[in-house]
């Protein structure tokens, strides 16, 4: 029987297993374990001295993950790793991770094979359903409740901030007229009649929009911003920082705390240009073709400041 971990396909899944430098014996640190499929491998290399930290703020695609290495461990026997597994947000890390612990860290932002096919998730547009949006379902506001009760200043302001979308005061504008707004179809059509596709546009016209929401709901830049103050302190010297991101803000984020890291001695940055996914990998998995990969290793120079956390 197949199941969604079967389907899911890791993006520059083989980049980042050699970035990160798995040996056995290792401590990684897997900060968005979605379906396990970056996970399972690093799991087949750390041998029965190793320990997998696997975090997800879903708590579904915890539960799928968890099954699957259950199974890997089943099969490895005696030399599965020791896996533990946090249903947080990875901006709590450092709650969770012992400082100077790890010998590598993986975070692959973004939505989750899982959230973005499940129409109820309400991630996506390409099937109708409840307009959510929340990796965590336990806590926050949807993205019903921001687009019912945020004025048309602000809802235009995180639209083109979030969304980086050049006409969200006219998107905006259709959102508020069309109140009440509850499920995803009817958000893509109300963005469409105010912004119709543009001339040579490949993606429709809701995409940046929906990633706005998406991305203001889960407040995914900060918690990018907090990983990246966390992780110096949480791995050993030498250890490797292996980050995907799927969109230029995410990108920036990580390109910056790189440099600004590297200019105080704490990274030697390993991608001076991000890794992308070749021909043969984008053809299988088209969601890799926005993938970038940026990685670094924690320097191990002494007075090296390391920031708290």
């Amino acid at each position: 029987m197949t199941n969604s971990t079967d389907r899911h396909v890791p993006v520059l899944f083989q980049q980042a297993i050699d970035f990160l430098r798995v040996r056995a014996g290792g401590t990684i640190l897997d900060c968005t374990l979605g379906l396990a499929g970056h996970a399972e491998g690093i799991a087949r290399l750390l041998g029965p001295q190793g320990h997998l930290i696997g975090f997800d703020r879903d708590s579904e695609a915890l539960e799928l993950a968890r099954a699957r290495l259950d199974r890997v461990c089943e099969e490895l026997g005696s030399q599965a790793p020791q896996i533990t597994f946090v249903a947080e947000a990875f901006s709590s890390v450092a709650g969770h991770v012992q400082p100077a612990s790890l010998d590598g860290l993986l975070a692959d932002f973004g939505v989750s094979s899982l959230q973005f096919d499940e129409a109820r998730r309400g991630f996506s547009f390409q099937a109708d359903g409840p307009l959510d949006m929340r990796m965590d379902t336990r806590s926050g506001p949807t993205a019903a409740q921001v687009v019912n009760e945020e004025n048309e200043h602000e809802l235009a302001n995180l639209i083109y901030e979030y969304g980086e979308e050049r006409r969200s005061r006219r998107i905006a504008r259709a959102i508020v007229r069309g109140r009440p707004v509850a499920t995803t179809g009817q958000l893509a059509r109300l963005v469409a009649s105010a912004a119709p596709p543009m001339k040579q546009e490949r993606i429709h016209p809701a995409t940046r929009t929906f990633q706005a929401l998406r991305i203001y709901v889960n407040r995914e830049l900060d918690e990018i911003r907090a990983l990246f103050e966390a992780a110096p302190k949480l791995l050993k010297p030498s250890g490797r920082l292996v980050v995907i991101s799927f969109h230029s803000l995410e990108d920036r984020i990580a390109k910056d705390s790189l440099r600004e890291g590297a200019q105080k001695g704490i990274w030697e940055i390993l991608t001076r240009k991000p890794a992308v996914a070749g021909e043969e990998e984008m053809e299988r998995n088209p969601r890799s073709r926005s993938a970038k990969l940026r990685a670094a290793e924690r320097t191990g120079k002494a007075g090296n400041s390391i920031p708290e956390v």
